[in-house]
């Protein structure tokens, strides 16, 4: 029997699983609830289980019975603050929501341990499950580096791999070697002018149409700086100047995030943003303030891996349910943190129920997103499945499916 075939097996209890996640999704760092109830449907599986001790991440270890490396397969376990629109029957209540899909990842990885644990005897190596809290932007990922996930079995973990559910095409797996995800970094632009009565602007130092010419500034600057083989995306979502309508502000900001494919685009883009806002404010008698933070680095997969992940998926499935992604994608994922230290893959696979039109679907992040369970199982069947055949990579008869 398969991994795939066992997983279908566990369908009921990770989807009731995944459920019980959903009507109660907690934010950030801090996550007891999620926390206890990953410790409980892990209970009784022999695993060596560390709580974390800055956030509330679990580790959990599966030791195999004969001597051989380490994997590690992570799920991050965070919700995003806002207020569920989907009118499930198991939506939440509490002004947060699984908009991202985290609730299935952790129900995958559970069942990925559960079958995994099943056939331990087999398993050459061990197997380092990473329940990881805070990818919303908190840094989940590197907190549990910082705690040692990656050395949790002893040997430094030797492949990393993480599946992300997404509005798609059903069932169908993607991934590619190199830069999978754009790093994301923020970018604040302060003006300071002097303020002044919004009758007399000739007596004053304006701050805001200094403002106003740098944010759309910045969107020529990303087209006349950077080559569109290494593509760079800034959007501006924030502006703020003033409280009242009469009243010239002394000073005026706007906050972007940057999403960038390599290390040289991070570099020019400290120097290009300054250059431009400093510019464009003294044009205006204005100075300008310009903070630029790196958030995630770039997700690259490790071709190698890559390739292997594919393949796998494949052999799981079938060629129709696996496609190599044709260009990276712009948003960003803490995992890239664990890729950055340890060769891996990451994958994406569609999981809009099948009655939708997915071309039409709310993205993630969205109010109003649904996802399938039908996908559960199959997330846990494909870590496994990984993990498996990674630590059996030079004990080809030991292959499970």
């Amino acid at each position: 029997m398969s991994f795939a075939a066992d997983a279908h097996a566990l369908r009921d209890s990770l989807v009731s699983l995944r459920r019980d996640l959903h009507r109660e999704p907690e934010i950030g760092l801090d996550l007891p609830r999620t926390q206890r109830r990953i410790v409980d449907a892990l209970g009784g599986l022999g695993l060596e289980i560390t709580l974390g001790r800055a956030c509330s991440s679990v580790t959990a270890v599966l030791r195999g019975g004969r001597p051989g490396p380490a994997v590690l397969l992570r799920g991050d376990m965070d919700g995003l603050p806002m207020a569920e629109q989907t009118g499930l029957d198991y939506a939440a209540a509490n002004g947060a929501m699984h908009a991202c899909g985290h609730d299935l990842h952790m129900a995958g990885l559970v069942g990925a341990a559960r079958l995994l644990a099943a056939r331990r005897d087999e398993l050459p190596g061990a197997v380092v499950f990473m329940f990881q809290p805070g990818e919303e932007g908190f840094g989940g990922a590197r907190i549990m580096l910082d705690e040692g996930v990656l050395d949790a079995a002893g040997p430094r973990v030797a492949a990393a791999y993480g599946v992300h559910v997404a509005t798609g095409a059903p069932g169908v797996f993607t991934t590619r070697p190199g830069p999978f995800m754009a790093g994301s970094n923020e970018l604040e632009i302060t003006i300071h002018g002097r303020g002044g009565h919004g009758s007399r602007p000739h007596a004053a130092v304006d701050p805001v149409p200094a403002l106003l010419e740098t944010g759309l500034a910045l969107q020529t600057m990303v087209t006349r700086r950077f080559s569109v083989f290494d593509p760079v995306v800034v959007t501006v979502t924030q502006l703020s100047a003033g409280a009242a309508r009469n009243v010239i502000p002394s000073r005026a900001s706007l906050g972007a995030t940057v999403r960038t494919l390599s290390l040289a685009s991070v570099d020019a883009l400290r120097t290009e943003t300054t250059r431009l806002a400093e510019g464009i404010a003294s044009a205006h008698g204005c100075t300008a303030e310009v903070r630029f933070d790196v958030d995630y680095p770039v997700t690259v997969n490790d071709p190698a891996e890559a390739a292997f992940a594919q393949q796998v998926a494949t052999d799981l499935f079938g060629e129709a349910r696996f496609e190599l992604a044709a260009d990276p994608l712009m948003g960003s994922e803490d995992f890239s943190y664990v890729l950055d230290q340890v060769p891996g893959a990451y994958l994406f696979v569609g999981c809009t129920p099948p009655e939708r039109d997915w071309t039409s679907e709310p993205w993630n992040h969205s109010p109003l997103v649904v996802f399938d369970d039908a996908v559960v199982p199959d997330q846990a069947a494909l870590l496994a499945e990984l993990a498996w055949r990674r630590l059996h990579r030079d004990d080809t008869p030991a292959r499970a499916s």
